[in-house]
């Protein structure tokens, strides 16, 4: 990574200068040893791999490299577009994102962009993704994925080995809306899932609006949401409520620091069922371009629950509480939807669970139906006793399966559709601790795992912690 000695802002550690893993975030000793004991852990790692580019700025790294303008260690000068006449703006930058050959082959602000399609770029690019993958890594999330282009991406993809676990690598694909055509992220799903960029827009403009306007937003708009409000398909894409860039655009995506809303996004998205979805720990921060905690050379100290300087939100009761769900009820069917049309909406996933969200300003009493059978259940985001009897609060539900609830403000009541044999009116999530330790930023990722149809609960839980090298 580029040392820039006056200011480090956290964005800094998307210019690599060599595939050697020495970071602001530790050494390639210190990458493996971290991989190996989350697999031990049964949290699975990906790497937020940069393959469309070098730095644009800079002359050391971190590790000590020297470099100069398109001259790295494993690069020369006809490794980039831009030194091979192959970009058409007038500065060698991307001056128009509607532009094919900008897009794919000039610098990203700045950012050296590499000749994908060669065989050599290619063949370094594959050797660096398979030493990861040979560390025990289970996938990526591929940057700058847009300006790198499809046929290179699948070029590259089909060099790269299967992992410990004897599969493909995920590959989730950075790709901002808005282009048109072969630049779109549909476009992209050909060669493998994409972010949901576009999706956490339409999360921000339901659950806020917009900026500034003291409007609450309007949950009833999220009847339809996915591929019926023009977003790419469920099975396609990585959804999120914010990433690390998208948590300081506040005009245009929720963040942290839009507090309980952004938790009830969170928790909404899980409950939703719309692709894989990811749960981001970000850092405190006070301007756009804050680095994370670090010490006085920049390099990046522990991440920890204690001292405030990470949010760690990924530990919150309420999504550690929605990721158990989500892993519950899998891929059951929404039904039962309710709205009051303006700020309320419920629904049931079959009759696997049942959940109710008010992001308005005061509680709200509605009688709904659950789907769910006659009995009580835990209100397992409220409950703080998970594991054994409730203790606090419960969902009644009749014969009918309707149940009358009280939703409170910016809250969410959510139930699970499974009887206990040890508590058979009290239905509880899974008592499996979910936070997570040892990384920067944590997200979860849950595959239901049913044994019989007796909705007997055998959940495969599976943690995606990104790291950036």
């Amino acid at each position: 990574m580029a040392a820039t000695p006056s200011c480090i802002p956290w964005w800094e550690i998307y210019q690599p200068v060599t595939y050697d893993l020495t970071s602001r975030m530790g050494n390639e000793d210190q990458f493996k040893r971290m991989v190996r004991k989350c697999r031990e852990a049964g949290v699975k790692v990906y790497v937020d791999a940069l393959i469309n580019h070098m730095t644009g700025q800079g002359n050391t790294s971190y590790g000590g490299v020297d470099y100069k303008p398109y001259n790295y260690p494993d690069y020369g000068p006809n490794d980039f577009h831009f030194k091979t006449g192959e970009c058409p703006s007038s500065d060698g930058g991307i001056q128009d994102f509607n532009n094919k050959l900008q897009v794919f082959k000039c610098n990203l602000v700045g950012l050296e962009d590499l000749r994908t399609e060669t065989d050599k770029v290619q063949g370094q690019l594959a050797a660096y993704l398979n030493k990861l993958i040979g560390y025990g890594v289970s996938g990526f999330r591929v940057d700058a994925a847009k300006h790198v282009g499809q046929d290179d991406l699948d070029a590259i993809y089909s060099r790269l080995h299967k992992t410990k676990d004897g599969v493909k690598p995920y590959w989730a694909l950075e790709v901002f809306g808005g282009g048109p055509g072969i630049l779109s992220p549909e476009a992209f799903t050909r060669s493998g899932d994409v972010l949901g960029l576009d999706a956490a827009k339409q999360i921000q403009a339901a659950f806020k609006s917009y900026q500034g306007s003291g409007n609450t937003g309007s949950l009833a708009t999220l009847e339809v949401f996915g591929k019926g409000s023009g977003l790419t398909s469920s099975r396609k894409t990585m959804s999120f409520v914010t990433n690390h860039d998208t948590d300081r655009n506040a005009g245009e995506y929720l963040g942290h620091k839009d507090g309980s809303t952004f938790i009830l996004a969170n928790e909404w998205l899980l409950a939703s069922g719309y692709g894989s979805p990811q749960v981001f720990s970000s850092f405190e921060w006070e301007t756009r371009d804050d680095s994370p905690p670090a010490n006085k050379n920049g390099r990046i100290t522990d991440a920890e629950c204690t001292s405030g300087a990470w949010t760690c939100d990924h530990r919150n009761r309420g999504i550690v509480a929605m990721v158990k769900w989500h892993n519950y009820v899998g891929n059951a069917k929404r039904a039962n939807f309710y709205t009051d049309d303006a700020n309320v909406v419920a629904f049931s996933k079959d009759s696997e669970g049942w959940a109710a969200f008010n992001n308005g300003t005061s509680a709200k009493e509605i009688r709904v139906q659950t789907g769910l059978p006659r009995g009580t259940y835990c209100d397992v985001i409220h409950d703080t006793n998970p594991g054994s009897p409730c203790a606090r609060p419960t969902v009644v539900v009749n014969s009918t399966g309707l149940a009358t609830v009280t939703v409170g403000a910016k809250d969410a009541v959510v139930a699970v559709g499974y009887v206990s044999s040890q508590h058979s009116h009290i239905t509880t999530a899974a008592s499996e601790s979910a936070s997570l330790s040892a990384s920067l930023r944590c997200e979860a990722r849950n595959v239901p795992a049913r044994q019989h149809a007796k909705r007997r609960r055998d959940l495969l839980r599976r943690l995606w912690c990104w790291t950036n090298f």
